[in-house]
């Protein structure tokens, strides 16, 4: 919460940047970079999917989700870790072993994994959101086995075979002595009362939803970036603040899928954002079976040889570049005239190399190196023509140095067009203990 409460203020410190043609100054904050801030995580969200169309495949690809009965809500909130990593292996477990199944497809799946942990309303509602390709590579390794158009597998089997598993892995640490238990699982500590909570759960019928495969790899990237690197609250979603009450607008799938407003108060909105805060170092988004990380290459590059097809290149977008290079400029980062949040400087010579003095001292931009020159078109088709040139490890090596340099890249005047914006001004992001204090917030 400090974090977030901090984020594009002055208490990260920030950077001043300026034409070197003109007069044009901009002022920006530093941003938290926290991963459950709703104003960060844009570029670490491009370049992710950046990397993701290299194992697309030319497949249909299904959307399934995992959902937990509520009445598992309470005792995953005091162990969240063990519970959220049991949902994750026996959503993979489960899809893996219905799919290897030969009275179904008898092939070895993969899927992209994300854990979400709420609801349009902010309430803790634990799901796993899994987008499958259609098909998967034979368990002898000889072909490639094509689902049916429009179905995968039977979400009844999904959803029974789901319910078994994490039922089964939940009593295994219950035994093992792994379970935290208080407030209203207090009374689950006793081994007859959860014997009883359990059966209760394997009653429930568990539902697993399947949609409809997406029309293209394009429309999968875009509802890719809907779910990863996302927080429970997006900007967007505040409508107004009147006193200590804040108006939210959510869906309600419940009505046709109408836009509605709820009122909370200032207190209750923090303490249901507050649910949705992982465990320090947790990894939401997981790609499994088929699409795991070790040996997937090769798995991949046998997969397009049994479906006929081509590996993707990627070329890193303008857009991409853009947003890796600076910040966006925007009402929140950018600083009034009259009241500017750095130290006063004064405007930039025309020359190439403008100079400002701050507390005694003189700080001279460089200028524009060969690289720096680059428009992002050039930029393109240079990356292009290098990676194709070079192949393996150099090749790669190559790539990353490029994406590198192509990080401090400066970037045309908005004003002028025709000078390049240096930071002429930075100050120090505060670190450690300093951060910590730099900005506290009022917790009691």
């Amino acid at each position: 919460m400090n974090a977030l409460a901090a984020c594009r203020t002055d208490a990260l410190g920030g950077h001043v940047d300026a034409c070197t043609h003109c007069a044009h100054t901009e002022y920006y904050y530093h941003s938290c970079g926290d991963r459950h801030c709703p104003s960060c995580g844009g570029s670490k969200r491009a370049a992710w999917l950046e990397r993701q169309q290299r194992d697309l495949l030319a497949v249909p690809y299904f959307h399934l989700v995992f959902t937990l009965p509520h009445e598992l809500s309470a005792l995953l909130l005091g162990n969240r870790k063990i519970l959220y990593d049991v949902l994750f292996t026996n959503s993979s477990q489960t899809l893996q072993t219905l799919g290897a199944d030969p009275k179904h497809l008898g092939a070895r799946l993969g899927a992209i994994m994300v854990l979400h942990t709420w609801g349009q309303q902010l309430e803790h509602h634990p799901h796993i959101h899994a987008v499958v390709p259609g098909g998967g590579l034979a368990l002898d390794g000889t072909k490639w086995l094509a689902s049916r158009e429009n179905y995968l597998l039977p979400v009844q089997v999904l959803g029974s075979l789901f319910r078994g598993k994490y039922l089964a892995d939940l009593r295994v640490a219950y035994d093992a002595g792994q379970l935290r238990f208080g407030g209203s699982t207090a009374g689950l500590a006793d081994p007859a009362a959860f014997r009883r909570w359990l059966s209760d759960l394997y009653a429930k019928n568990w539902v697993v939803f399947a949609k409809k495969p997406f029309a293209g790899p394009d429309v999968l990237l875009k509802y890719l970036t809907r779910y990863t690197h996302r927080v429970a609250l997006s900007n967007g979603r505040l409508a107004k603040l009147e006193g200590e009450h804040v108006t939210l607008t959510y869906k309600d799938y419940t009505d046709s899928c109408r836009r509605k407003e709820m009122v909370l108060e200032g207190v209750e909105l923090l303490r249901r954002f507050a649910l949705h805060v992982l465990p320090k170092g947790y990894v939401r988004v997981r790609q499994v079976g088929l699409l795991a990380h070790r040996d997937r290459t090769e798995r991949l590059a046998r997969c397009r040889l049994f479906l006929g097809s081509s590996p993707v290149t990627v070329v890193p977008s303008a857009s991409v570049l853009a947003a890796t290079c600076t910040p966006p400029a925007s009402e929140e980062t950018v600083a009034s005239a009259a009241e500017p949040a750095f130290p006063t400087i004064a405007p930039p010579s025309q020359a190439p190399t403008p100079t400002c003095a701050v507390a005694g001292t003189t700080a001279t931009t460089a200028a524009p190196t060969i690289l720096a020159c680059l428009d992002e078109s050039k930029w393109t088709a240079l990356l292009l023509a290098l990676i194709l040139a070079t192949t393996g490890t150099l090749g790669c090596l190559l790539g990353a140095l490029l994406t590198v340099a192509a990080t401090n890249a400066r970037r045309r005047c908005s004003q002028c067009g025709r000078g390049w914006m240096a930071t002429i001004w930075e100050g120090a992001r505060p670190r450690g203990r300093r951060r910590q204090a730099a900005k506290p917030v009022d917790t009691s």
